[in-house]
């Protein structure tokens, strides 16, 4: 089955690499409607490229650099969700950075279409809302990080349920810092948390890798995706990035995937899913690999990990406390008016300062949302 794909996000790393997807299984994957923020031009060689006519931009501004012939531009948060409800997909692949994916893919389910998520702050913010949705409408989320894919995929064909389950094991890099001393990180320079030893990526999510908020943000995404409580959610280091992810079962037995750190395998999974399609990728070379290194993280030393995991324990409007206040943060640090301990030290304060809401309603997460956006930013020291 060839699948209609609209594609939140295409110009951006997740974005392109589901372009590079869709070059190789052409008979498979037709992409319908194309959205980005700010990058226009790249947005219009997409277009030309896929013979996509219908397309979002996040400014109205950059409407007229994408018009002209039989196209129509739609703009903004409004704009994401008119382009899902005029093209009709199956899949909407969401990959917008922050809380701008969430209202287009409340209304991507309400339409009946299979979501293919990489923007972890929709089920962190919302994920009772949206798991709610999905069910209701008996829709698929399909995870697109490497991290949750890899859980997804172990999990299949798993009969016994989630009592079955010991823990989901989350890998990670460790980032740039993974072995610097507590006292080095309040020199970290942006430069520094730029360097990703594994992954490429944009900007916000790569200092999320190197704060370890990234793994914090997923540990409470893994919680709604596969509904398994918080404390069966562990992060393993992992620096060599080749197993993504694994579940340990109740017999102890655990299951692992592995493969190269490239995202279009799980991008093309998500879109192929349920079957597996040959492809262009680089195999594993297993005598190549030469070890693979386990550890635990230093969560004394990197406080995303407790932060997140109070957060998805208690709840309610708290993770959207937490996702606000470390965007406000994350983008802080990279503009310079803060240093990379500070990252940590805005979210623990905000946590601490807004007040808590037992409800994730739509409307009472949006409203926490702004307050810790507000109450992060007062936070902020004064240049």
């Amino acid at each position: 089955m060839r699948k209609r794909v609209v594609i939140l996000g295409s110009t951006g790393s997740i974005g392109t690499s589901a372009l590079t997807v869709a070059r190789q299984i052409p008979d498979r994957m037709e992409v319908v409607g194309l959205a980005a923020g700010t990058r226009s031009q790249e947005l219009d060689k997409q277009a030309r490229e896929f013979g996509v006519s219908h397309l979002c931009v996040g400014d109205e501004k950059l409407r007229p650099d994408l018009e002209g012939g039989e196209r129509t531009v739609f703009v903004g948060e409004e704009g994401l969700c008119e382009l899902i409800e005029t093209t009709s997909p199956d899949l909407v692949l969401v990959a917008i950075v922050g809380v701008g994916g969430l209202k287009p893919s409340l209304v991507a389910i309400e339409q009946g279409c299979d979501l293919a998520v990489a923007s972890k702050e929709i089920l962190v913010m919302a994920g009772e809302v949206v798991m709610k949705a999905a069910r209701k409408k008996g829709v698929q989320i399909l995870p697109v990080d490497s991290e949750h894919n890899a859980i997804f995929q172990c999990l299949e064909g798993h009969r016994g349920g989630s009592d079955e389950v010991s823990r989901l094991i989350v890998t990670a890099s460790g980032g740039p810092f993974r072995t610097w001393p507590v006292e080095k990180l309040a020199a970290v320079k942006l430069e520094d948390a730029l360097k990703h030893p594994t992954w490429e990526m944009g900007q916000k999510i790569t200092i999320d890798s190197a704060s370890l908020f990234n793994k914090g943000l997923e540990m409470i995404e893994a919680r709604w995706l596969f509904d398994i409580p918080m404390s069966k959610i562990d992060v393993v280091v992992h620096p060599q990035s080749i197993v993504h992810s694994m579940v340990e079962f109740r017999d102890g037995s655990v299951l692992a995937q592995l493969s190269t750190t490239d995202m279009c395998f799980p991008i093309q999974y998500a879109v192929t899913w349920p079957e597996r399609l040959s492809n262009e990728l680089k195999p594993l070379d297993f005598p190549g690999l030469a070890k693979l290194e386990f550890e635990a993280p230093r969560e004394d030393a990197f406080p995303a990990l407790r932060l997140s995991r109070e957060a998805g324990e208690r709840g309610g409007s708290l993770p959207a406390v937490l996702n606000a206040a470390n965007e406000v943060a994350n983008e802080a640090f990279r503009n310079g008016a803060l240093s990379f301990p500070g990252i940590w030290e805005i979210v623990e304060e905000t946590m601490s300062s807004v007040p808590h809401e037992d409800s994730q309603a739509l409307e009472i997460v949006v409203a926490a949302d702004l307050e810790a956006r507000r109450v992060a930013s007062s936070f902020l020291p004064s240049l």
